[in-house]
């Protein structure tokens, strides 16, 4: 990913995930807002941004954060939302496992109280540990945490 590109994908993050306030921005109950309204938004506030290069950035980032409704009109955050929106996905079984990524300075608070989505609206969760790990990483010392996603759905719990 360009340096273009890294900062495009932190606005969106901020935007479509976050802050949508900051430029005006309306998603709506789904997460989903206008392309063209999202670009001309962007745009008043300073922020250079095309159709090129955002669906450059949809299709570049590896861990798939943002997406294009079926007729390429409007856009949203796939996942990490700290704002309130309903991605009406349809429940899944998962595998046996999944992963959680941490620091290693919240372990102790997570053995004693569990897994929290905080901020967010769900807690995440990897299919595999070097993805877990990236995770972690971003917020020190990383730990990869084993979930038995399978025997938790089994028990109630939606994924």
């Amino acid at each position: 990913m360009t340096a273009d590109q890294l900062k495009l994908s932190k606005f969106l993050s901020l935007v479509l995930r976050h802050k949508p306030e900051k430029i005006g921005l309306i998603l709506d109950g789904n997460g989903w807002t206008d392309v063209d309204e999202l670009i001309r938004l962007a745009g008043l506030r300073g922020n250079h941004l095309t159709r090129p290069l955002l669906e450059q950035v949809v299709a570049s980032n590896d861990k798939r954060r943002f997406a294009f409704s079926e007729d390429g009109r409007r856009i949203r955050a796939s996942q990490g939302h700290s704002v309130s929106i309903d991605l009406a996905l349809p429940p899944s079984r998962p595998p046996e496992l999944l992963y959680h990524g941490t620091a290693a300075r919240f372990l102790e608070s997570i053995r004693l109280e569990g897994l929290f989505s905080m901020r967010r609206r769900h807690v995440h969760l990897s299919l595999d540990i070097p993805t877990a790990t990236k995770v972690g990483q971003r917020h020190g010392q990383p730990v990869v945490l084993v979930v038995r996603a399978q025997a938790m759905s089994s028990a109630g719990h939606k994924f």
